[in-house]
């Protein structure tokens, strides 16, 4: 038998560096007490000693792909402790005259129809770019409470304070910041969030904003110009840099989740995820989510498509959810190194059980703690391979889990329902690899 921490598949976290590992979120629920701060879940531990070692799991070959993190928070932490936690609500009114929001929208024809220089853009647009921080209670070593803080980018849909930016961005947080060019800032609530599509809408108690123009994705074409606007590295908001759409209908995987994005050259980096993405007349024509990386690497940035972007921000606006979406009912938390698994006290990595949130998993028996094996026959080490699992799946669907607990593995099935909250990290990927 394999020792606890054998034929573990590693996989790249989308935050700056030197952030915590672990903890996608999959299910409907806060990671931590919204009151206390306090974790949901410890971790499974065995009265007497050490947790008896789960069956091995076999060695699986990598593939050669490249590697994609979004272009997501840069995060600094700190130690506080049960006190300090900086902690509130998430879901405002976001009320506005019955959520209806009314876009500046333009119709462009051709590859580049017209606009200034770059300089002229980038004044236009700017103003309707924000910088985005954030801050969760995380566990450090010996299960110490400190406040993590992220940073990145949103953009102003509407002049009364609704903003677009990454569901990565704010997911898992329980304090957001929004800063205007100005340097004004705002306490932010979250109207919604969409997983599969990395989208998330927030409002701020705000008048006479200046909206983006929306544009159209579906007019662009390889060569045409663009421009990124940002908060890079999370202290250098309104940062521009410039290139071309490099390619239309990029499928990217990112976390596991397959997504269809724009292509750009235009320089992106950690904290310019939410930002826009702006065609030669200043409309609006992606959200940035993601860049690659890797050695000898550049150039190559992604964005969502403003066209598909659209239609999940305003039901977001309208509902704070996308009709559809399943929900497993479960909060996933990644044990990806040998550190992270003492400090949580099991003897293997994998992906473990943090939270019970929906009442079909729990019926079921699923526990906090279990270790997931296998989804419907399929290997799975991460969160992100299990989204990958169930990414064709529909509501009503039945899912088989294979887990382990307490030295025995059993097999569990339950129906998927319906996500029907506008929560953080709801149903899908957590991209921020926070604990």
């Amino acid at each position: 038998m394999q020792g606890p921490y054998d034929g573990y598949h590693g996989y790249d976290f989308s935050g700056g560096a030197g952030q915590p590992q672990g903890g996608e979120q999959f299910g409907s629920q806060r990671r931590y007490d919204p009151l206390t701060g306090q974790p949901l879940f410890i971790g499974p531990q065995q009265a007497g000693g050490p947790s008896p070692v789960p069956p091995a799991r076999k060695a699986r070959r990598k593939g050669g792909k490249t590697a994609l993190l979004v272009a997501g928070m840069m995060l600094l932490s700190f130690g506080c402790g049960a006190g300090g936690a900086l902690v509130v609500d998430h879901f405002g009114s976001g009320d506005s005259g019955g959520k209806s929001v009314l876009y500046q929208s333009v119709k462009q024809t051709g590859a580049d129809s017209g606009g200034g220089s770059t300089a002229d853009i980038a004044a236009t647009v700017s103003d309707s770019v924000v910088g985005i921080t954030t801050e969760s209670v995380q566990m450090g070593q010996r299960l110490q409470q400190y406040v993590s803080q992220g940073a990145g980018s949103g953009v102003i849909i509407s002049a009364d304070g609704y903003i677009v930016t990454n569901n990565h961005v704010i997911d898992g947080a329980q304090k957001i910041t929004v800063t205007l060019k100005d340097g004004t800032e705002y306490a932010a609530t979250l109207v919604g969030t969409d997983a599969e599509t990395d989208l998330a809408v927030l409002k701020i108690d705000a008048k006479d904003l200046k909206p983006a123009v929306m544009g159209s994705s579906g007019d662009l074409q390889v060569g045409q110009f663009a421009l990124a606007i940002g908060n890079p590295l999370g202290e250098l908001g309104g940062t521009v840099t410039d290139g071309i759409i490099s390619a239309l209908d990029r499928e990217v995987e990112i976390d596991g989740q397959t997504m269809t994005l724009l292509q750009t050259n235009a320089a992106i980096n950690p904290g310019n995820s939410g930002g826009g993405l702006f065609d030669s007349s200043g409309s609006l024509i992606g959200i940035v989510n993601a860049k690659s990386s890797g050695t000898g690497i550049e150039g190559l940035g992604f964005a969502i498509p403003i066209d598909t972007a659209r239609p999940v921000i305003e039901e977001l606006i309208n509902s704070g959810h996308v009709s559809g979406r399943i929900d497993t009912g479960l909060a996933l938390l990644d044990i990806s190194d040998a550190q992270t698994a003492m400090q949580y006290r099991v003897s293997q990595t994998g992906v473990y059980v943090q939270q019970v949130t929906g009442a079909n998993a729990q019926r079921a028996g699923i526990q906090a703690g279990d270790l997931i094996l296998q989804v419907n026959g399929t290997d799975v080490a991460t969160a992100s391979e299990v989204n990958k699992v169930l990414s064709g799946s529909k509501v009503g669907d039945t899912v088989k889990l294979t887990i382990y607990r307490s030295g025995q593995t059993a097999e569990i099935s339950y129906q998927l329902t319906e996500q029907n909250t506008g929560s953080s990290g709801s149903g899908g990927i957590d991209s921020s690899g926070e604990l």
